[in-house]
């Protein structure tokens, strides 16, 4: 319900703002799914996007999602979507996985950030 959206539009602040969000911690068992939830069906929506020429990198997903990478780490190991590799988390993209989740059907309440009129402090003259 509403509650996805509201976290929706909190990432929505933080891409203005430019700097990934996560939520306060620690988080309530629900929270924790609503939060997991919400960061799967944006990450699975954005990878769904994707060809398998683009190079998807965590810092990336953060500057497009405004989702603090190590929510976005925990989800995507969550999803068996990332690996180890000298040292560096590597976004594997399992399109079987994404699929999957699209054939859902899953929809969620989002905020639209053409409807946002806030503008960030540091940036107000």
């Amino acid at each position: 319900g509403y509650g996805k959206f509201i976290i929706s539009m909190s990432y929505e602040l933080s891409k203005r703002e430019g700097k990934p969000g996560s939520p306060e911690k620690p988080l309530s068992d629900l929270g924790k799914i609503s939060y997991r939830s919400y960061w799967t069906h944006v990450l699975l929506m954005f990878l769904s996007e994707q060809t398998a020429k683009d190079n998807i990198q965590i810092k990336g997903l953060c500057e497009m999602t405004g989702i603090k990478a190590e929510d976005i780490i925990s989800t995507l190991q969550s999803l068996n979507m990332i690996k180890c590799w000298k040292g560096q988390h590597v976004v594997f993209v399992k399109r079987d996985i994404i699929n999957d989740y699209l054939k859902q059907k899953k929809r969620i309440r989002q905020c639209n950030s053409q409807c946002l009129t806030w503008i960030p402090h540091a940036q107000r003259k």
